[in-house]
């Protein structure tokens, strides 16, 4: 398993730590209910360096971008950032990512940490541009700092403005006494925040720094069990759970980064989609009855028909209620649909219900 520049800290916590997308990470430290309400109601910290960083550059670099990815990045200015999938020629999606435009032909691309390798022989399979690409993932630390009280944790070790930073920004700049470092105003928790990109060899140094200034604020370490349920309460996608390679993103709600402008991969599949309509839509539901909904469970109607499965659920720590996301048949999408989850065998009233729940 590959460890991150952190692991040492997270084991000197007392982190459960658990394999994921090849990585040693930390899934809690002193619990994953005390953990997501503190990111919720003031900050806590996240390692995410098991994420995957591409530099695009070049002459090619934008045209590259295009084809490839559903939003349009023509649209982008340096110090901006963007939301987007990658089509994978066959009506799915290969990844969701997020695209930074760092200055004129120069961009970077986080992707998720179970993907790597596949996204990055996707993208060179395409590049027939002349593009420079760079992988940057293992030199590359990625620490989320997320909730309501992370801008006066961290206001004091950077003299960038975080107040005026607005949602889907980054800046470069100094950060705990080094230079370089991506200050992002982004996040995938919901709670606000940023995401912090720097080189691996700062990494000890910048995460006990976090700490002492964020001491007042009571900063905590947040492992990924807190990450699911936070980004679940706001109806985000998880790659492999609600989004992969036979889910499109007409279907998935996405149409919103799927932009008719410019001519990508798969453009004509999802314009065909978004005009025609699609027989299955992922919607939030709610549970109505006592019970966990959990990835693969199966959605019934109320005589037992079988309309589709559920991709993410949970308990919500902040709803206390069972929640989650599921494909339906495209009849029972509509919010306030009655239906029900098959848990244990056993039929379990929900409601469908509009995302974010909070």
């Amino acid at each position: 398993m590959k460890t991150t520049a952190l692991t040492q800290k997270h084991i000197k916590l007392g982190a459960r730590m658990v394999p994921f997308a090849g990585y040693n990470m930390p899934l809690q430290y002193v619990g994953l209910t005390q953990e997501h309400l503190a990111v919720r109601n003031s900050v806590g910290v996240f390692d995410v360096s098991h994420m995957g960083e591409f530099i695009i550059r070049g002459n090619g670099a934008l045209e590259l971008i295009q084809k490839i990815s559903t939003n349009d990045a023509s649209k982008l200015v340096p110090g901006k950032v963007q939301y987007s999938c990658m089509p994978n020629g066959k009506g799915g999606i290969v990844d969701d990512l997020l695209i930074y435009m760092m200055d004129e032909n120069t961009y970077m691309l986080v992707v998720n940490a179970s993907n790597i390798e596949k996204d990055w022989q996707w993208i060179s399979s395409n590049n027939s541009f002349g593009a420079e690409m760079l992988d940057i993932s293992d030199n590359t630390t990625l620490l989320a700092v997320q909730g309501p009280k992370a801008i006066s944790a961290l206001q004091s070790l950077t003299s960038v403005n975080l107040e005026e930073m607005k949602y889907y920004t980054f800046e470069r700049g100094t950060f705990a006494g080094y230079d370089n470092v991506i200050i992002s105003a982004t996040g995938y928790t919901g709670s606000g925040g940023f995401e912090l990109y720097f080189d691996n060899a700062h990494a000890d140094n910048i995460w006990d720094k976090i700490f002492k200034a964020g001491e007042k604020e009571g900063i905590m370490a947040a492992g990924l069990g807190c990450r699911d349920t936070l980004r679940l309460e706001k109806g985000f996608c998880l790659y492999g759970n609600d989004i992969d390679d036979t889910t499109s993103p007409i279907e998935a709600g996405l149409g919103w980064v799927t932009k008719f402008t410019k001519d990508f991969i798969d453009s004509k599949t999802f314009e065909k989609q978004k005009e025609n309509g699609v027989t299955k839509k992922l919607v939030g539901f709610k549970m109505e009855d006592r019970g966990i909904p959990r990835q693969h469970y199966k959605v019934m109607d109320a005589q037992g028909n079988e309309i589709g499965e559920v991709t993410s659920g949970t308990s919500s720590p902040s709803l206390k209620v069972g929640l989650g996301l599921a494909y339906v048949n495209i009849t029972f999408a509509k919010p306030d649909t009655e239906i029900f989850i098959s848990i244990r065998d056993k039929a379990a009233k929900a409601i469908v219900a509009k995302t974010p729940f909070l």
